[in-house]
């Protein structure tokens, strides 16, 4: 189930938020931001760029400009950038790299959270994660509550 789910998890949508590095990527080709921007000390921007200073409320559909209330990098501990699916799995088990959360807090956060969802709404121009955020919550909820097994690496 982790290897259906890690299509959504590796999508552009996903990873470029979750970069390796202090930078996010954009687009589907998962450029470096641009202007160059950096994560900052709590993942909303440095003190003179923070996020929000470009990225609103909601997508700014004529300057192409993605947006959410809380719009801002995930925590360096939750890099996806690079890995395997497997390493994902094994990543995003873990309550020291996944932002806390036991394995049954990930039904909510992938399912209903309104950032993560952005992931299929993410406006002109930009391809959506595949299927919806209702079927990746889903799969998550099927993941847990069939022991949480991660794919072969």
């Amino acid at each position: 189930m982790f290897t259906e789910l890690g299509k959504v998890l590796t999508h552009p949508r996903c990873v470029n938020c979750h970069p390796a590095g202090d930078r996010p990527r954009q687009g589907d080709e998962r450029r470096l931001h641009q202007p160059p921007v950096a994560r900052g000390i709590d993942g909303h921007g440095t003190e003179t760029m923070r996020c929000s200073t470009c990225h609103q409320d909601a997508n700014f559909e004529p300057g192409r400009v993605p947006g959410h209330p809380e719009w801002h990098l995930a925590p360096r501990e939750m890099a996806w950038e690079g890995k395997t699916v497997a390493e994902i799995c094994d990543q995003i088990k873990d309550p020291a790299r996944n932002g806390g959360r036991k394995v049954e807090d990930l039904i909510h956060h992938i399912g209903t959270d309104t950032l993560v969802g952005w992931a299929w709404r993410p406006g002109f121009g930009r391809t959506p994660a595949p299927g919806t955020q209702q079927e990746a919550g889903a799969l998550v909820e099927a993941w847990v509550k069939t022991g949480a097994a991660c794919p072969a690496k």
